[in-house]
């Protein structure tokens, strides 16, 4: 998601003539204003109920509800039938964003037989926005028998397949309104979007750029394509695509937002706040601008801001680390030790929680003076290697969670509690057997097969899982799959495959730090130093000087390259955030010794033995 430069027109109408001989053919845009001008000009198309529908329409496919529901009045005053113009009238309040009204409309009077699938399609698209997903799918499934061969119909048949996380069906959906009308912007535009989640960043570019050169003024594409460049680290591109929409929808909230994005990616805090609140609480229950503006807060001082933000992100996705972690350290900095200790509980339960967390909880614990499991989690941070911390709590109201998972097997609200609570209390057959029915009900969905994997892998089936993570990637390439495919790999001892699969999401998400992370130890392990370095500074650039595992392997890595003078700085910090790690301690000696600096390396031996012992 994400920022802005500027397309010069030249660039555009050179890209637009690339291949051609002779004058660039009107695009559909220019088309239909085109058509709407001769409407508009001609004194007979006013005393036309026809010509103000053609009219209405033309407005619509530009976006406009304004005019359109302005020609459609002029229709009907033209003697145009109610029953007749009911939907195309409902569909211009839709169009304006007001789908109360919209539905109002239909349900006002009878709708002509003609056009019933035209008013089942405005209420699907009504309903949709409202996240009625039951009453979306029955409208627009009466649409679709009434229409089965209307491309833009099936664009929002994709639409609904994608809000119901049916990938396969949403990329179905797509393709066909492409068949359809391989010109149509909008249906070009959401394959973009499709093909960024299954095949990653790049992959999704030309998409963006034909859904672009079908409909140069589709906003929304150029928003999207912005985000895309901002992920893959193309900010230059990312302010272009910004710019152009800007000239287009120049008060849209998201420019905004993504412009903040970028200014935060470069440091620039006070302007970021400045673009946060230039949205005028239009996105303030948008997860991502929650998480940005709980950064931006926090980066600025204003830690009981930030804690708030943190705090309405949580209470809608329990499982944000990112979101915990800034409240923690937002309590810990406004002096509200037990409300850091609250946000952090989820995560030091975890027997894979990060290092950072796992120091600040020890400082908030000797804050509290609570000595020994300050200690502990210093001695787990250390280490950095995985506690026994069940990464599922039992539940001793299992039987409850277990009888509602048989009264509704297929309803993922109460399966997946119940698939956690049987993994939690080594029920593994009945997790799988939970799992396979959510997953044989829902091919489609990422997260069906992933459910079905993590509980293979719970039960130690790691063949079965890879089979699971490597459908759940076929929908979605994103870190969340990939990385379970590749643990699951490596389990198997498949180290190779693991590799590939890391290094093809490092190809197709260059934003990914878990990515960049992984593909650096790849490259320790097989002895390539620069490849190695690469990835690990991209992470540093990231996240900056606070992972001392990051520092460590950067330094060992400058060091087998024979820089240590390079490598020495990078292992003392490494060693001031993590002063009782005894494998960094090791090299930081060899590193002082190999500069002269015998005594200092005899010291830190003796004491990394003494933490040993």
């Amino acid at each position: 998601m994400v920022p802005p430069r500027v397309w010069m027109g030249a660039l555009l109408t050179a890209a637009l003539l690339a291949g051609c001989d002779g004058p660039r053919p009107m695009s559909g845009r220019e088309a239909l204003e085109k058509r709407r001008a001769e409407l508009q000009a001609s004194p007979a198309s006013g005393q036309s109920a026809a010509a103000q529908v053609e009219l209405a329409r033309i407005a619509l496919r530009l976006r406009d509800g304004v005019a359109a529901e302005a020609a459609v009045k002029a229709a009907l005053a033209a003697g145009g039938r109610a029953e007749l113009l009911r939907p195309l009238l409902a569909r211009a309040y839709a169009a304006q964003g007001d789908g109360a009204r919209a539905l109002k409309t239909l349900g006002s009077g009878p709708v002509a037989p003609e056009m019933a699938g035209e008013a089942a399609w405005v209420a699907g698209v009504v309903h949709l926005g409202d996240g009625n997903l039951g009453a979306a799918r029955e409208a627009l499934d009466r649409a679709v028998r009434e229409l089965p061969r209307e491309a833009a119909l099936w664009v929002d048949v994709a639409r609904f397949r994608d809000a119901n996380a049916d990938a396969i069906g949403a990329r179905d959906a797509a393709d066909y309104a492409i068949e359809l009308d391989p010109a149509n912007g909008e249906a070009l535009a959401l394959k973009a979007n499709l093909v960024r989640t299954r095949a990653g960043l790049t992959a999704s570019l030309p998409w963006y750029e034909k859904a672009l050169a079908a409909d140069p003024d589709n906003a929304g594409a150029l928003i999207d394509q912005a985000a895309t460049f901002g992920d893959l680290g193309r900010y230059r591109d990312m302010l272009a695509s910004l710019r152009r929409a800007a000239r287009i929808v120049p008060g849209d909230r998201r420019l905004y937002y993504l412009q903040a994005v970028l200014a935060a990616r470069a440091g620039n805090y006070p302007l970021a706040r400045s673009l946060l609140q230039r949205t005028g609480g239009q996105m303030d229950e948008e997860p991502a601008f929650m998480l940005l503006s709980a950064i931006v807060e926090l980066e600025l001082g204003g830690e009981a801001l930030a804690a708030t933000w943190a705090e309405r992100l949580i209470a809608e996705q329990p499982h944000n680390w990112t979101a915990r972690r800034i409240l923690a350290a937002a309590s810990w900095a406004d002096g509200d030790a037990d409300g850091a200790v609250e946000a952090l509980a989820p995560i030091v339960a975890r027997s894979d929680a990060d290092s950072w967390s796992l120091l600040l909880a020890a400082r908030v614990a000797a804050e509290r003076g609570d000595g020994e499991a300050s200690a502990g989690y210093q001695a787990r941070a250390a280490a950095m290697t995985r506690g026994d911390a069940a990464p599922f709590a039992i539940d001793n109201s299992y039987g409850l969670v277990s009888m509602a998972a048989d009264a509704a097997p297929l309803d993922p609200a109460k399966a997946i509690p119940a698939i956690r609570a049987d993994i939690a209390s080594g029920r593994m057959q009945s997790a799988l057997a939970r799992a396979q029915r959510l997953r044989s009900a829902n091919p489609g969905v990422a997260d069906a097969h992933l459910l079905f994997g993590d509980a293979a892998r719970a039960a130690g089936e790691y063949d079965l899982a890879v089979v699971a993570y490597r459908r759940a990637r076929d929908l979605d390439a994103g870190e969340r799959t990939t990385l379970r495919l590749a643990n699951a790999l490596y389990q198997t001892g498949d180290a190779a495959g693991s590799g590939a699969a890391i290094l093809a999401l490092r190809d197709s998400q260059p934003s990914s730090v878990a990515a960049d992370r992984l593909a650096g130890h790849l490259a320790m392990d097989l002895e390539h130093w620069d490849q190695a370095i690469a990835h690990f500074e991209r992470v540093r650039r990231r996240i900056g000087n606070r992972d001392a595992a990051v520092l460590r392997d950067l330094a060992r890595a400058w060091a087998a390259k024979g820089e240590t003078k390079r490598a020495l700085p990078l292992i003392a910090r490494a060693y001031r955030l993590q002063p009782l790690n005894g494998k960094i301690m090791e090299i930081y000696a060899d590193l002082l010794g190999g500069e002269g600096h015998r005594q200092a390396a005899v010291d830190l031996r003796e004491k990394a033995a003494q933490i040993g012992k």
